[in-house]
């Protein structure tokens, strides 16, 4: 796991625990209606953690009884995190979206990383995340 907090983000001896705490919108991109892949997965225990997820997915019309959005500019409501579930090429556009919409955090999931994207991001003032799991870093800081 790769962390880069913005240059004016306060100490904190859990930066992962403060953001999880304090988000309440997850954008989930490349979310799947597939209740085989892991996005449906780890979307599915954001929302019963209580977290608001918003499918980002031009593919899918409606997932886990949310709205799904082609883009993250199509979202007509802030977003705290953008959870990303795509091949590392396709980042790049996904920072660039989320420093756009003005989010707090770039997540990118377990196996996925590219430092250009991440350093795009983090120069942005957004808090960046790479190759780690949400699903697994919430479990492990509950409660919160």
């Amino acid at each position: 796991m790769d962390i880069q907090l913005p240059d004016n983000a306060p100490q904190s001896p859990d930066p992962i625990r403060d953001l999880l705490r304090n988000s309440k919108t997850i954008a989930v991109v490349g979310l799947s209606s597939s209740r085989l892949r892991p996005s449906n997965g780890v979307a599915s225990y954001l929302q019963s953690a209580g977290y608001k997820i918003v499918p980002v997915n031009p593919n899918e019309t409606e997932v886990l009884g949310e709205k799904s959005y082609a883009r993250l500019e199509d979202i007509p409501f802030p977003v705290d995190i953008v959870d990303v579930f795509r091949r590392p090429e396709h980042v790049p556009r996904v920072a660039d979206s989320a420093i756009a919409i003005h989010a707090k955090a770039l997540w990118l999931q377990q196996g996925i990383t590219n430092e250009a994207a991440a350093a795009k991001a983090h120069a942005a003032g957004l808090l960046v995340v790479q190759d780690a799991c949400m699903f697994l870093e919430h479990k492990s800081r509950r409660p919160l």
